[in-house]
């Protein structure tokens, strides 16, 4: 008995398209950088769906996540520890204060 060839799930087909795809990153002036970032922001749009826009190919409809991120090594996570009279341990409480902080400077501005 053989296999077929997709015998895989559709989702997981999609998942390996896109796993193939190339990312291409491009050196540009500020004020470029500035003025894309600032029409996807006002569109809705990730960057590089923004990108994709202007340069008229496809968009995924798919829905996204809003969601900032930021990377934090161990020194980092002392730093906030510190300041927030915690353990560094205490990783998912310190990312509770993180998100009060990111919120209260948004309530600011």
């Amino acid at each position: 008995m053989t296999k077929k060839k997709n015998s895989l799930p559709e989702q997981w087909l999609q998942n390996q398209k896109a796993a193939k795809a190339t990312q291409v990153a491009f050196d540009l002036d500020e004020k470029i950088q500035y003025s894309i970032r600032k029409a996807a922001l006002d569109s809705g749009f990730s960057p590089s769906d923004q990108i994709r826009t202007i340069l008229g190919l496809s968009v995924t409809k798919r829905p996204k996540r809003p969601r900032l991120t930021v990377s934090l090594n161990p020194e980092d996570y002392v730093q906030l520890a510190n300041k927030y009279g915690l353990s560094p341990e205490s990783q998912l409480e310190i990312k509770k204060r993180v998100l009060d902080d990111l919120i209260h400077f948004s309530d600011k501005n």
